[in-house]
């Protein structure tokens, strides 16, 4: 009931903000798609036109963007300004059902976002429809909502946020395979690159884009990443409940 509760509390919010929501939301992927997928057209990666290799990339970027952004502004708001996190810290809701419920609104927010990538990439005709194609937008979703959600209830101050993005989120967006192969990378570059849970999700959905199936390596790892911010979610509340 509490994480209904909280779902509840963010479509209203989302309900009341549609028009501004949606509108900055579609901005920056399309900005990136003319910019490079069609700017870029005549260049081929992997034996794939370069939109083809893009669009996975930026499916990947945006619902990471998004669902980190509409939970950690959210939570430092409520956290740092006003001061209304106490409520849930003394109501009937549980830590485990505040957390939870957060990243679950965030990454729906995020999986809102990949819905515009995935319109361009029918129009455009390289879009390729499957099951797990949403499976795994919504496990990036989930990662990066409670990456959000941890960074927003560990800082201090709005401009903490801001350095915290600007180190661990902006650099992922870029070195985790969005725009172009990680197999291209220096061998000391690659293996760190391999740690990060983009390059993980981004693989799985450009290889789904491309037709090879699943990678089951990198799914498990993406999983693991999912189970375990989320547990480290719901700790530092019960941790902020100490304080």
């Amino acid at each position: 009931m509490g994480i209904l509760t909280i779902l509840w509390r963010e479509f209203v919010f989302f309900k009341h903000r549609f028009f501004k929501i949606s509108a900055s939301q579609i901005v920056t992927p399309l900005l990136y798609l003319v910019t490079f997928g069609i700017g870029l057209s005549s260049v081929t990666v992997e034996g794939k036109p370069y939109l083809f290799f893009i669009i996975p990339g930026i499916l990947a970027m945006t619902t990471t963007r998004n669902s980190y952004s509409a939970v950690s502004m959210r939570i430092v708001v409520s956290r740092l300004h006003d001061k209304s996190l106490e409520m849930y810290i003394y109501s009937p809701t549980s830590m485990f059902s505040f957390a939870f419920g957060s990243i679950i609104a965030g990454a729906l927010r995020g999986m809102y976002a990949g819905l515009f990538v995935i319109i361009i990439g029918v129009i455009t005709k390289s879009m390729v429809w499957s099951v797990w194609l949403f499976v795994i937008m919504f496990i990036n979703a989930i990662i990066f909502a409670a990456i959000g959600f941890i960074a927003s209830m560990i800082i201090d101050t709005h401009y903490d946020l801001t350095r915290f993005s600007n180190m661990v989120v902006t650099p992922m967006t870029f070195l985790c395979g969005s725009f172009y192969s990680v197999g291209g990378l220096p061998i000391y570059l690659k293996w760190f690159v391999e740690l990060l849970p983009l390059t993980h999700t981004t693989r799985l959905l450009r290889r789904l884009y491309f037709g090879r199936g699943i990678d089951g390596f990198s799914l498990l790892v993406s999983v693991a990443y999912m189970v375990m911010l989320i547990l480290l979610s719901v700790r530092i509340c019960y941790e902020e409940i100490g304080d």
